[in-house]
């Protein structure tokens, strides 16, 4: 079996460094070859370009703009009436995928607005989000780069988040029904909305492009004290022949260092 491919999440590992660029040398000096981030628009691209040229790091995966965080934005690709402010996102995060070589792109569901009841609004706020993952894919498809759709817990991490299940993900995929989007597996959220997880990863990873792994219910490092045994989830992971990266999107509990005895073991265990 091959072993399974790890990328630091730097926009949660390493930040004990204010910048981007600093978390990238780091996860770099501490074994990483590939790093992911959630929004890196307020860095200079030439800098990143620069300085992954210069670690090898391969950049994994980037999220489209959230929209305005202020206002309570989380991303905008299932949001009525905004949706020319998510192509103009979309095309920002391709301008900087393409600058990085970065070949997946999280494209942001967003929350429920405001006010607004999900059940009455959730129709709606699917259509929009399926007419926008057509749109995506087809500037993505020309590019060469994977979008994906990442259902988020509303228990725990965002009561107001649209995409909240795998199941509800794997419907709105089949009714865009291109190759070029996916499902990114976030192994903490599934276990929070739905548990289930052998039967789920079996059952979803043949249309999932990315994974992304925390401990429950703290989202703190695999081996930390939790709900889920990862030694098991990285056996069924590698009998299932998954070959792309799989994020560390965690928090780490001490300095990130410190945190990654975990992986260090794992890379042991298969050399």
């Amino acid at each position: 079996m091959v072993p399974l491919k790890f990328c630091a999440n730097i926009s949660w590992l390493f930040t004990e460094l204010p910048e981007v660029t600093q978390r990238m040398r780091d996860a770099a000096r501490a074994g990483f070859r590939a790093v992911e981030a959630a929004w890196i628009y307020n860095s200079d691209l030439k800098e990143l370009k620069t300085v992954k040229d210069e670690t090898g790091l391969e950049f994994v995966l980037i999220n489209t703009p959230p929209g305005d965080l202020s206002a309570g934005d989380l991303g905008l690709g299932a949001v009525p009436g905004r949706e020319q402010e998510f192509r103009q996102g979309l095309d920002l995060a391709v301008q900087y995928a393409k600058a990085l070589d970065c070949r997946r792109i999280h494209l942001m569901a967003g929350r429920v607005p405001a006010g607004a009841d999900c059940c009455t609004v959730a129709m709606e706020m699917e259509d929009t989000f399926v007419q926008n993952l057509k749109h995506a894919a087809g500037v993505l498809s020309k590019e060469g780069i994977l979008g994906l759709i990442e259902p988020i817990n509303t228990r725990i991490t965002d009561p107001r988040y649209f995409l909240d299940s795998p199941h509800q993900a794997a419907a709105i995929l089949q009714r865009v029904a291109h190759p070029s989007i996916r499902m990114q597996m976030d192994i903490f959220h599934w276990q929070i909305m739905d548990g289930n997880l052998t039967q789920n990863i079996r059952k979803y990873l043949p249309m999932t492009g990315h994974i992304q792994i925390a401990q429950v219910p703290d989202r703190h490092e695999p081996d930390s004290d939790g709900e889920l045994s990862y030694t098991y989830l990285f056996k069924l992971l590698e009998e299932l022949d998954y070959q792309d990266y799989i994020g560390c999107e965690y928090k780490p509990q001490r300095s990130t260092e410190a945190g990654l005895d975990w992986l260090r073991r794992y890379w042991s265990s298969h050399n």
